[in-house]
């Protein structure tokens, strides 16, 4: 393959990349935003896109916030492409606010009470998904399920990061909405204004002298000697 790798990377510079991108997280955000602002679609419907993704990053449905962002773009009309790279915006740096911001919200409202942390809401839902996977085993052999731990995880945890989650993602989403329309107008106008210049000089371009056509011979006339 032309574009295939000399040396293919091992899951141990996958994953660090994961966490840490090779460029840094300013150039990765950075090209993010240029592919969004180059989307070939109407500025509202990517802004539309740009909020789904946005929104879904402050939801708790780790693993599955493309498919979310894509449905939820879907239901508003907005840019499907735009709201995966919007997603962006739930990374492994950003991640541990949101999740604390969310719950701490979400406890607030709910009147619950508790220390959050950070490791702490990220053991829950290791230990949440470590029972699922027992209970889903248990169904195919001897092992007995267990639920205790999956039911409070879903009220102390599950539950308020959901209504945190929801609330500051539709703040963040409209922010994001109306903080991307205008910037890719201005966009799309100067890259109009950009290609009218460039089409503007291309026809006002000298005619070069191998485009001008040559003159025909002149014809002659035959005189009263040639009869």
């Amino acid at each position: 393959m032309v574009f295939k790798r000399r040396k293919p990377r091992s899951y141990g510079q996958i994953a660090t990349e994961l966490i840490y991108p090779r460029g840094g997280w300013r150039r990765a955000g950075a090209y993010v935003w240029h592919r969004v602002s180059r989307l070939p679609d109407q500025p509202h419907r990517i802004g539309r896109g740009v909020a789904a993704g946005v929104f879904v990053s402050f939801t708790p449905i780790f693993g599955f916030h493309f498919l979310g962002g894509a449905a939820v773009a879907w239901l508003i009309r907005g840019n499907i492409l735009a709201a995966l790279l919007a997603t962006f915006v739930g990374n492994p740096v950003t991640i541990p606010f949101i999740a604390v911001g969310s719950l701490t919200l979400g406890h607030w409202l709910l009147g619950i009470d508790g220390a959050i942390r950070p490791g702490q809401i990220f053991r829950e839902f290791e230990r949440a998904f470590g029972e699922l996977w027992h209970n889903v085993q248990a169904i195919f052999g001897p092992a007995e399920a267990h639920w205790g731990h999956l039911s409070d995880f879903a009220r102390h945890t599950m539950l308020p990061y959901a209504i945190g989650g929801t609330i500051l993602g539709v703040a963040a989403g409209m922010l994001a909405h109306y903080l991307t329309v205008p910037v890719i107008r201005a966009y799309h106008a100067q890259r109009a204004r950009r290609m009218a210049k460039r089409i503007e000089r291309l026809r006002n371009l000298p005619v070069t002298s191998a485009e001008t056509p040559a003159p025909p011979p002149p014809r002659t006339h035959r005189g009263s000697d040639d009869q």
